[in-house]
């Protein structure tokens, strides 16, 4: 199969857009603010970019390479490895297939908040609105409730942009859109960095956020929790990564555009903490209430705390609600279309389909599958399934793709490989992160997930909703993966690339 005619990327800028908007998305507004604050504040830093230095960047280093290398996505470039690795690329995206089903629908949250925030219709209990009035969350996974029909047309609007920007391609598609959304992201989020710092009272949540505990560094937990959110955040080992760095030219610089990468999403997750906790102090101060009392995680901070906050500003409160919910559409919208294209850009590798037809029919697919989290059960099941995605599925994928690419494919040859063109150049020092260090913190992650999973159901679900939400979500993406393994390619694979470094 020839892929020298694949679209590319128009600038490494475009690149490096698409790239950092993949990785940067609603998770780092309420997953690193909290896993700083629970793992001792500013001293947490000390572990996050040590993190950083062995396996985010090391990783994402990784998936460049190989996606450039191969020229193709996840199960192609495995399979190209040796075709008994196909099914790890496939199982690779099929997890961020899974994902933008749940993940389309909180987009579609945002949508909705758009609207509530021009009249502030939260009221005075964003709580009570959010979970009971908005979402009217069911008493169980199996008790669906009813489709909420707001919720069902965002997420038509969401997914009819997805498509729309997927289909035109690489650099008709994704880059266009990409100059415009990542940019704009990051503005808008320093600029509500900047307004939570000016609030009264944000100096207690900052206090709360920064304060350092270092006797918490001699906890191994917080070192796994450092490398977990380093991992999660930059979207590795989920085939996005090796799928956009498929589109790079031959001759590109692979070791400073993972650098980029990962140091601007670093960047976002800092200014995400700063904005939360800044935010979440001004609520505090505002009801006379206990910091601890709001310092809740999850997507309550953006949907309840965030309103609470909005209300209680002395003037522009529907413009800067608009403008915040706005902010976190377009930062979902950046992830998902990455999700849709680490997928699809496998399948165009093996099947014999246009790229708008493969696209349509994925969409069309994917929007049933988010209907049922539309529902009134859908934020339960919703929590079930990305407990156990996150947990074990992505977790294990990056522990099997840093375990084949660095024994198997040799660290010391990619080395060689993403060196060649790389103004900076990696040392031995990458090797021993990828062959030892990762596998083993990964390693040391599932185990303890299972461990603590035997203990106790996850979330005090019922068994049988655990086993039919998550463990079965989890092994059938096995499964699939295996079946798509087992559909022929439209032409013969090439063998595995030869040594001696890029064609």
């Amino acid at each position: 199969m020839s892929q020298d005619n694949r679209d590319q990327w128009i600038s490494r800028k475009g690149f490096i857009f698409a790239s950092v908007g993949a990785a940067i998305g609603l998770g780092n507004l309420w997953r690193f603010p909290f896993q700083a604050y629970n793992n001792g504040g500013g001293a947490f830093l000390l572990p996050y970019f040590f993190a950083l230095l062995t396996a985010g960047i090391p990783l994402m280093i990784l998936e460049y390479g190989f996606g450039s290398r191969m020229r193709g996505g996840a199960a192609y470039s495995f399979s190209r490895l040796n075709r008994k690795f196909e099914w790890l690329g496939w199982w690779q995206v099929m997890i961020p297939l899974l994902v933008m089903m749940f993940y389309s629908s909180i987009v579609a949250w945002s949508l909705n908040y758009m609207v509530f925030s021009l009249d502030l219709s939260w009221g005075d209990n964003p709580g009570k609105f959010f979970g009971v009035d908005f979402l009217n969350v069911s008493d169980s996974p199996f008790n669906l409730g009813g489709v909420n029909w707001g919720i069902l047309g965002a997420t038509v609007i969401v997914w009819f942009a997805n498509w729309f920007i997927t289909k035109n391609g690489i650099s008709g598609g994704i880059e266009k859109a990409s100059r415009i959304f990542t940019p704009l992201l990051l503005v808008l989020m320093i600029c509500f960095m900047i307004r939570g710092l000016t609030l009264e009272g944000a100096s207690v949540g900052l206090n709360y956020l920064f304060r350092p505990d270092f006797s918490i560094l001699l906890e191994a937990k917080v070192w796994v929790a450092a490398y977990a959110q380093v991992f999660f955040s930059a979207t590795l080992g989920v085939g996005v990564m090796i799928a956009y760095s498929s589109y790079l030219p031959k001759k590109s610089d692979i070791v400073n555009n993972a650098f980029m990468t990962v140091l601007a999403n670093s960047s976002f997750d800092l200014i995400a903490g700063i904005t939360v906790f800044s935010t979440l102090g001004f609520v505090a101060h505002s009801m006379g209430v206990d910091f601890t009392e709001v310092a809740k995680g999850g997507p309550g901070i953006a949907f309840v705390a965030f309103p609470q906050a909005i209300s209680q500003m002395p003037f522009a409160k529907s413009f800067i609600g608009f403008m915040f919910f706005f902010c976190l559409f377009i930062a979902g919208l950046s992830s998902s279309i990455s999700m849709l294209e680490s997928f699809c850009c496998s399948a165009l590798d093996k099947f014999d389909i246009s790229r708008p037809k493969l696209i349509t029919i994925v969409s069309i697919l994917g929007f049933a599958g988010s209907s049922l989290y539309t529902t009134g059960a859908g934020v339960l099941i919703l929590d079930i399934v990305d407990h156990f995605v996150g947990n074990y599925g992505i977790a294990a994928c990056g522990l099997l793709e840093a375990f084949i690419l660095g024994w198997f494919y040799n660290a010391a040859r990619m080395r060689a490989e993403v060196n060649r063109y790389s103004d900076f150049k990696i040392g031995v020092w990458w090797e021993y992160c990828i062959k030892f260090l990762t596998p083993a913190v990964l390693g040391y992650m599932i185990v303890r997930n299972i461990i603590d999973e035997l203990a106790r159901p996850y979330g005090g679900y019922p068994a049988d909703a655990v086993f039919a939400f998550g463990w079965t979500v989890a092994i059938g993406m096995v499964i699939v993966a295996a079946l798509f393994m087992r559909r022929p390619w439209r032409n013969e694979v090439p063998g595995a690339c030869p040594a001696g470094g890029y064609n």
